[in-house]
This record gives C-alpha cells, sequence and structure tokens, in this order.
C-alpha cells in the first residue's frame, strides 16, 4: 500500500505538468491595447499613484489578495530538516491549500539560510510583495525568534502556521470536548508530551480560553519538564513545574486532557486508563499518533479520542484554520494576527462544529449520522460554511482589537463576497482532502489506472 501511495503521489506532482501551482491572469490580455494597460505605457499610473500615497498599492495590486509561504525546509512534516528545495513540494500545496479554500493567491518562497537573524532580513526584504506571510516548516526555538521579529518588523500578518494553527484547531477542540464530557476548561489538569513549536503555542492558547496554568504538566524526551532542571529553554520554562512528579507514566495519573506533539508509541493504554473519568486525548504525532487509533480506543468507553490523520474520527487539521485566518486579516486590512484574531477563529469553528451538518458533508464522508458528539468536535475541511464563518470571525476581532486598517462596514455584501472565493474544489472533491485509509487508496486507484 505504501509503494501504491508514493507512486500516485510521484505521478500526481510530475504529471501532466511538473509541480502544483500556476500563475494567471486577472485582466484582458488579448490586444495591444491590453497590453499597453498592462504594462508599458500605462503601468507607470498606478505606479505614480503608488508613488505619492504607499497605501494606495492596496487598490492597483494583488497585494491584498497574496500569501507568502516561506520556509527554509528545517522541520518538513515529520521528515526533519531536509533542505529549502526538498521541501518547495510542501510549501506548493500550503499554497493549493490557500486558493481552494480561501480563494488566496500564494506564491511560496524556499530560503537557503538557517540563520535566524539572516532568514529575518531576507523575509522582511519581501514583505513589501505580499498582504501576509505564513512561515511554515521551521525547526524550534529559531521559529519563536523568526516569528517575533517579523511581526515587529513587517507591517503585515505574520504566522507561523505550523504553532498557531495546530493551536487555534486543537483549541476548538478542546472547547467542544470539554462540553461533550462535561468538564469547564479552567478545573482540567492537562499533560503535554512534547515541548516544540506547536506544543508551547498549544499550551499558550489553552490557557487563554482559561486553562490553568498551575495544572499543567509538559514532558519533553527527558521526563517532566521540572522548575529545578538546569539548561531550561525559555519556552521550557515558562510551563516548568514544581509538582514532584518526574515522568510521563506520573503525570497521566488522574488527568482530563492528554496533549501529544512528540513521537509515535509514547502513550500506552495503562496510561490512559489512569486518567481520569471522560478523559480527552489529542494524539497528535505526524504520520502516527503517540498511540494507535485502536489501542486508545479499545482502553476505556468513555475517552475523546482525536489524531492529525483524516483516516480517523476528529482529525485536528490546520485547514480549517489558516486559509480563512488569512483571509479574514487581508479582507480588513489586519496589520497583525493578533491573540484576539486567533480566539475569534478558534471560537468560531467550535460553535460551527455544534451547527446541523449539511447533507452534502455527510454525503461527501459517507457518514449519514454525522453529529455534534465524541466522534464529531470539529467541522470536516470540505463544509463550505468555514469561509462563511472564521474569515468574518477574525475580522472583526480585527477591528475591536485596533489592528484592521480597512474596516468591513456592509458585513453582507462581504458574506456575498466571501460566497464567491472559496470552495474551488472540483465536483466538491479536494484532492488534498482525500482520506488514504486502504480503501481509498484502492479506489483512486483503480480510477486513475494504477494497479
Amino acid at each position: 500500500m505504501e509503494d501504491l501511495l508514493k507512486r500516485m503521489a510521484l505521478a500526481y506532482h510530475r504529471d501532466p505538468r511538473p509541480g502544483k501551482i500556476e500563475v494567471i491572469p486577472t485582466k484582458p490580455y488579448s490586444s495591444p491595447a491590453d497590453l499597453a494597460l498592462a504594462y508599458s505605457p500605462g503601468v507607470a499610473y498606478p505606479c505614480l499613484e503608488i508613488k505619492e500615497d504607499e497605501n494606495r498599492i492596496w487598490e492597483y495590486t494583488n497585494k491584498g489578495n497574496l500569501v507568502a509561504v516561506i520556509s527554509n525546509g528545517t522541520a518538513v512534516l515529520g521528515l526533519g530538516d531536509i533542505g529549502a528545495s526538498a521541501g518547495k513540494p510542501v510549501m506548493e500545496g500550503k499554497a493549493l491549500l490557500f486558493k481552494i479554500f480561501a480563494g488566496l493567491d500564494c506564491f511560496d518562497i524556499e530560503i537557503n539560510e538557517k540563520d535566524p537573524k539572516k532568514f529575518v532580513e531576507i523575509v522582511k526584504s519581501l514583505a513589501p510583495t505580499f498582504g501576509g506571510i505564513n512561515l511554515e516548516d521551521i525547526k524550534a526555538p529559531e521559529c519563536f525568534e523568526i516569528e517575533t521579529e517579523l511581526k515587529r518588523q513587517c507591517n503585515i500578518p505574520v504566522m507561523h502556521d505550523d504553532q498557531h494553527g495546530t493551536a487555534i484547531i486543537s483549541g476548538a477542540a478542546l472547547i467542544n470536548a470539554s462540553e461533550i464530557q462535561g468538564k469547564k476548561l479552567e478545573n482540567l489538569k492537562v499533560v503535554v508530551n512534547g515541548a516544540g513549536a506547536a506544543a508551547i503555542s498549544c499550551t499558550r492558547l489553552y490557557t487563554a480560553l482559561g486553562v490553568r496554568r498551575e495544572n499543567i504538566v509538559m514532558c519533553d524526551s527527558k521526563g517532566v519538564i521540572r522548575a529545578d532542571r538546569k539548561g531550561l529553554s525559555e519556552q521550557k520554562r515558562e510551563f516548568a513545574t514544581m509538582r514532584d512528579i518526574h515522568s510521563l507514566e506520573e503525570a497521566m495519573v488522574g488527568a482530563d486532557l492528554f496533549l501529544g506533539l512528540s513521537v509515535r508509541d509514547v502513550l500506552t493504554a495503562d496510561m490512559i486508563r489512569s486518567m481520569a473519568p471522560r478523559p480527552i486525548v489529542f494524539a497528535l504525532a505526524n504520520p502516527d499518533p503517540e498511540i494507535a487509533y485502536d489501542i486508545a480506543m479499545d482502553s476505556r468507553p468513555d475517552l475523546i479520542f482525536a489524531t492529525g490523520r483524516s483516516d480517523y474520527p476528529n482529525q485536528i487539521n490546520n485547514v480549517l484554520g489558516f486559509p480563512y485566518i488569512f483571509r479574514g486579516a487581508l479582507d480588513c486590512g489586519a496589520s497583525a494576527i493578533n491573540e484576539p484574531m486567533k480566539l475569534a477563529a478558534a471560537h468560531a469553528i467550535a460553535r460551527l462544529t455544534r451547527e446541523p451538518v449539511p447533507e452534502k458533508v455527510k454525503a461527501a464522508y459517507n457518514s449519514p449520522d454525522m453529529a455534534f458528539g465524541k466522534d464529531y468536535i470539529l467541522p470536516k475541511p470540505m463544509d463550505n460554511r468555514l469561509i462563511l464563518t472564521v474569515p468574518p470571525a477574525v475580522a472583526k476581532a480585527a477591528m475591536d482589537s485596533g489592528v484592521s486598517r480597512r474596516p468591513i462596514t456592509d458585513w453582507d455584501k462581504y458574506t456575498d463576497h466571501l460566497t464567491t472565493v472559496g470552495g474551488q474544489c472540483s465536483d466538491g472533491i479536494c484532492y488534498s482532502q482525500l482520506l488514504y485509509s486502504r480503501e481509498t487508496l484502492k479506489k483512486v486507484a483503480k480510477q486513475l489506472g494504477y494497479k
């Protein structure tokens, strides 16, 4: 099966032309007059307008609909530091998702530079081209410095999706899972396994949602991160505990929530059984979770279980967030993506999950009984209501928090606009969202002529 997936994936990226994205014109170009307007001499006039007032760049160029997906390839998916060139297929894929889900144009930019300061200078110099910057697959701890500096130095939205996208989507899942399990966020006892960029960002967002810092235990490969451990990074010190516990196994006793952003098979059924009644487990290691789905579900009947995989219920999938967050940020001219905007996105996604699921979505996933509950704590990626839900929430939060430079005044008109830009998937199916179970692979392979 792995060989079949490999052959299909390579052919998909190679044929009929290499890569996954292209640039297409948005204006007429069929006559000499069209070309005279598009380039010389007509193009001089918008140039002079922008020179007179730089804010007119939003009126005369595509800057307001253009996102850069930027990486140095130091932390690509579960592949690690494979380099800028090897990471390009991922960045092209990210650009594709921005386009098909939110109608945003993207350039993927792979930068062959690991030094954070040099990387920041390069990206800063490119910023005038774009309305927003999505940082991708940059290893910790450098990613923290890079994002912080770019947010400080650039006057456009900057977000490291590996950190904040995972935090926002898992935060929405946590809101819903806690309600289903009858638990209050402020009372949750939380164990976080992993202390990388995503884990730190998730934990910070959970505290913003109401989780108490004193109820959090974070572990890394050396065990529980304790305040008396020497050589802790600034990020690890933030969540170091004084409790007399040293191992993941000890930490799990009586816990309400396990968040895993670490490695496969580090969690056992016995550990889950030691958790509090009605526990929540987010096992998000990529591509294989901290505990196998079947083992986890067999461990106890009162469990809510989520992974990063599409072939199990409750997928924590960043595509539920980043296209729509940038859509809302750019549409209101936000100068940043701040904490109120992230929280607004999480709450909007959580609320949408509780609404009745459209029949088209049920049919797309062959799940006629899909409804808010233990196996449905997040919307599905192909739910086109996301484009009508998340961007307005993000834009309103940007306006309320004072970072919007072009506030939206006619919300009905804005909603009409959103219906025209999203959901550009062929025949209601996005290839990026195919469920790569054995059954799906066989079906797709047959359709495409693979054996």
